[in-house]
């Protein structure tokens, strides 16, 4: 596998949730496959999506019910249609949803109706679907390791109306062999049902990445540090995290204050056991990652510094400001990988409280770190935003799916700031500062360069995909049919020619 930083790249950030469709929500139908088609044909080689996991509370794909496990949300109505799993009255019958915001909670509900009604034609027809059956039987046994859990664990959340595992009855929450047993025998053409939405959205993924790949784009995919408590990850393996003999958390993840929270973010995930995982040879880990490479042709290690050392909450703690830094085994774990993978296309999210130890550990592998542009212009010459301060083992953002869009961050500053952004431009032709901005990105020595849809439309606030710590409105926008005006997708296509970024 080539490294990352061998030939300079471009590419647009754009979760899957935000593309458009007429179902609530983005999903892997044609407009995911327009929108490729649009990077192709703008010379971009890359495209960044967000976890893509079933969201949990607060619709955060950082806070999925599983780590390996696909959002059926995304499922498309139409490929199901295209497929003969459903009939057209079946799509003609779907609600009016917004065209501009996700309806997580209506979307989630018709989307679960219809794909029980795929399953249903689908095993009372085993006959006209044989081809679909062999596949489905494949699926099944390749990814039955992580599959039969999942599958398990989502039917008992339907059975006890949602609680967390934690909140099961004794037997279930502890995994008794008897008990698990007697659950699958009772519930077994449930747990199938699941199985089945998951071959549903692999079988349209892979379909989908395939596409990508042949038009010469790579997909970015994006893994979480952590797990949230109530998913099938640490049901399942309950002994790699620390938890008291309840199942409760002892310690929860997260941040100390920074730019983002001056009370530090909370994210209440439970920490990890490093010991018990070296007793394991770090399985757990390897395993992920490995299929995380598979799914995507690359991949964002999110708050990467927690493989070194992460903050460690007390469970019970209000605010993140009470936590400690701990050890973790990130270079034991990343060692054992190196070694069966000596390429790793893994990016290090390496932003906010970075320490010698943790740049040494990203370093050591070779792992491209972060920049982004929206933190460059404190005034000092040394910010490591600054591009004049990049190597080529770096990807450079105008911003994440945690900033505001350049337009919006622009919006905010301060005279004393806008000055300071202005005194960096060697332009002298009347430029937006977010098309400024995203030639600074382009013309760097970094080997990727991203810029976010909303930056390429030069979109307001309105825009905006998360604002960290809050709970309200956040992985809600979407963007029109059509992807924007010709104009700006031409200025991004004239800079990926002028700046060696073409996808060629």
């Amino acid at each position: 596998m080539k490294k990352l930083n061998e030939k300079r790249k471009s590419g647009v950030l754009l979760h899957v949730s935000s593309l458009p469709s007429n179902y609530g929500t983005g999903d892997l139908g044609v407009e995911a496959y327009s929108f490729i088609d649009k990077l192709a044909a703008n010379g971009f080689g890359v495209w960044q999506i967000l976890p893509l996991g079933p969201h949990g509370p607060g619709n955060s794909p950082y806070q999925s019910y599983s780590a390996y496990a696909g959002n059926v949300l995304f499922v498309s109505p139409d490929e199901l249609l295209n497929w003969g799993l459903l009939n057209k009255d079946d799509i003609l019958l779907a609600p009016k949803f917004s065209k501009h915001r996700v309806d997580y909670e209506r979307a989630t509900q018709w989307k679960h109706q219809l794909l029980i009604k795929c399953w249903d034609n689908f095993r009372h027809n085993q006959h006209g679907f044989s081809a679909f059956w062999a596949e489905f039987d494949a699926f099944i046994g390749e990814h039955g390791w992580w599959l039969n859990d999942y599958a398990l664990y989502a039917v008992c959340k339907q059975q006890f109306n949602g609680e967390a595992w934690s909140k099961w009855p004794e037997k279930l929450k502890k995994r008794n062999a008897h008990s698990l047993h007697k659950f699958r025998h009772e519930h077994e053409q449930l747990i199938r049902a699941e199985m089945f939405k998951q071959f549903i959205f692999f079988r349209q993924w892979f379909r989908l990445k395939e596409y990508a790949n042949k038009r010469g784009v790579q997909i970015f995919g994006d893994l979480p540090l952590y797990v949230a408590y109530d998913s099938a990850d640490v049901w399942s393996n309950q002994s790699f995290f620390q938890l008291d003999k309840n199942g409760d958390p002892l310690l929860v993840g997260g941040v100390p204050p920074d730019y983002f929270s001056e009370d530090g973010q909370l994210w209440g995930n439970p920490v990890y056991d490093w010991e018990k995982m070296a007793a394991d040879e770090y399985h757990w880990w390897i395993a992920r990652i490995y299929f995380n490479l598979h799914l995507f042709n690359m991949v964002r290690i999110d708050h990467f510094r927690g493989l070194e050392s992460f903050w460690a909450i007390p469970a019970l703690a209000k605010t993140a400001k009470t936590g400690s830094w701990q050890k973790a085994h990130g270079y034991e774990m990343l060692q054992v990988l190196k070694k069966r993978m000596p390429e790793l296309p893994v990016v290090a999210e390496d932003l906010g409280e970075i320490t010698p130890e943790v740049e040494a550990l990203r370093d050591h592998f070779e792992l491209p770190g972060m920049k982004v542009l929206q933190f460059a212009f404190s005034g000092e010459a040394d910010n490591v935003h600054l591009p004049h301060n990049f190597t080529a083992n770096n990807v450079v953002y105008t911003g994440t799916h945690d900033n505001d869009t350049l337009v919006g961050w622009w919006s905010a500053l301060s005279t004393k700031e806008k000055k300071i952004v202005k005194s960096y431009s060697a332009h002298t032709n009347r430029k937006s500062v977010a098309e400024r901005l995203v030639e600074y990105a382009w013309s760097s020595v970094a080997c990727i360069a991203i810029v976010p849809l909303q930056d390429i439309l030069r979109l307001d606030t309105h825009a905006r995909m998360n604002t960290p710590g809050t709970i309200d409105r956040n992985w809600m926008w979407r963007c029109d049919k059509g992807l924007g005006g010709k104009s700006n997708w031409h200025f991004m296509k004239k800079l990926n020619v002028k700046y060696n970024r073409n996808n060629e």
